[in-house]
């Protein structure tokens, strides 16, 4: 192969991640700020329904962790066929993925509406926060097979093309949302108030109305795959290995890294009231910077993945490190302005005294943090993208287990040390595994196709040093 360095059309690659990125950062946005909304219309009933519903979304993310590898595996598998017009090949790998995150949202949705009781428990020593998050969860728990449903559609829609359907489900969904909450919340229009119940039908209303939008947006639009049912789940033995194979790695990471934030919760579940209600607050804010990341991660599964699969390998090496350092820019900038801005921001979110004070300093903290973190996620997507599963999930296993987990228990459960000193302790691994994935980034070694196209073209080729 010809190693001289071949121009880099920056314009038309800016160009690329925008149409995917900048759709799906604002519908993160708005999903961000509905939560937000929601803080701070449960802020008013006090800091105690504040924490308990941000422990409740911990559930939620341990649920998110559990399904998230399907969809990720599957994201690979669609980005890959997509761009070897492999129309079966997507057909089936999107059956098998909304088959399994459905079953993952039906087993926490019972989970949480049979035994609230038990969660609550786990995650906090609080009675009064129990409580409040019972009565949630039992709730709640409905909405939670349905946002599964929402995540693989969205996923598939994405990497097909189709970015402004789930864009325009979100947005509707996401006023849904609000509506319903100012008036089950409160009790307006001549219903009584329902409190952190309320916030929990509207939720529960508001993804009803998302998935059922979305499904009539991609009939509208004639979406080839979304709704090829009879193509959905024509497996095969052998695909059924090559997709668990891939997805594998992608499932134990998301699961063990989910089961190590829920130790990290149980630490933080068992701090002081306001401290619990900080984190919540906190939790709602550091959605904005992952929704912007999202559209990074969707940016890359398109990018990378469709010239991985496509066999156009020097393509997708050369995009795969510079949405990594495009990313890492956008989040330091949005860090920087969540700090400047903390004050008008944490107060409407009914932060004051003490938890307004741990707030802040969670804010810092994740500021310099995150800029780190959304550069190594945005490696592993790329990885993943690319076909290598195994590289970043290994890594994210061990460092969260050997080093995360043993530093945040000893810190907040053993010595006792100030909360934000248990909060820091959350990213002490982030600096060495950046240092570890930008070595395999720049290796190439990560490229590792499913496609016969991609694995053709693989053999001729090195990367550009």
């Amino acid at each position: 192969m010809n190693k001289k360095r071949s121009s880099f059309d920056w314009g038309s690659f800016i160009k690329k991640v925008a149409m995917i990125a900048v759709p799906v950062a604002l519908q993160n946005l708005l999903t961000t700020t509905g939560s937000m909304v929601d803080t701070m219309m449960i802020a008013s009933l006090g800091q105690t329904q504040v924490g308990a519903v941000g422990l409740c979304a911990q559930f939620s993310s341990l649920m998110f962790s559990s399904y998230f590898g399907f969809v990720g595996g599957g994201m690979l598998f669609f980005a890959q066929f997509f761009g070897a017009k492999d129309d079966d090949g997507i057909n089936r790998s999107y059956g098998l993925t909304l088959t399994c995150v459905l079953a993952v949202g039906l087993l926490f949705g019972v989970l949480a509406v049979c035994f609230p009781g038990t969660i609550m428990r786990l995650y906090t020593d609080k009675p009064s926060i129990q409580q409040v998050g019972i009565e949630y969860l039992r709730i709640v728990g409905f909405s939670y097979p349905l946002m599964t449903c929402t995540m693989a559609m969205a996923s598939l829609l994405r990497c097909t093309g189709q970015v402004r359907i789930p864009l325009q489900a979100s947005i509707v969904s996401v006023i849904t949302n609000i509506v319903l909450n100012w008036i089950l919340i409160f009790g307006h229009l001549g219903i009584p108030a329902l409190g952190v119940r309320g916030a929990a039908a509207a939720t529960v209303t508001a993804q009803a109305t998302g998935v059922l939008l979305m499904i009539l947006l991609a009939n509208r639009a004639g979406h080839p795959y979304l709704l090829a049912v009879k193509g959905h789940f024509k497996w095969t033995v052998s695909f059924l290995k090559i997709y668990l194979r891939k997805c594998f790695p992608i499932i134990l990471n998301e699961f063990l890294i989910g089961a190590g934030n829920m130790m990290i919760s149980i630490v933080m579940g068992r701090q002081t009231e306001q401290a619990i209600a900080a984190l919540a607050v906190f939790r709602t804010l550091e959605g904005l910077v992952i929704g912007f990341f999202a559209g990074f991660s969707n940016a890359v599964s398109v990018l990378v993945g469709t010239e991985a699969g496509a066999g156009r390998v020097d393509s997708a090496y050369k995009r795969g490190w510079r949405l990594v350092y495009l990313c890492q820019g956008f989040i330091g900038l949005l860090g920087l302005t969540l700090v400047t801005l903390h004050t008008p921001i944490l107060t409407a979110m009914g932060m004051s005294g003490e938890g307004f004070r741990i707030a802040f300093g969670m804010l810092c903290i994740y500021a310099v943090a995150s800029l780190i973190r959304m550069g190594n996620w945005t490696q592993n997507d790329t990885f993943r993208a690319a076909g290598d599963a195994a590289f970043g999930t290994i890594l994210e296993i061990l460092f969260m287990w050997a080093v995360v987990v043993p530093a945040v228990w000893i810190t907040g459960m053993v010595r006792h040390l100030p909360v934000l000193v248990v909060f820091a302790c959350c990213y002490i691994d982030e600096p060495i595994r950046y240092l570890l994935m930008q070595r395999h980034l720049f290796s190439g070694k990560w490229i590792k196709p499913v496609t016969p196209e991609g694995k053709a073209a693989l053999k001729n080729w090195t990367p550009e040093k």
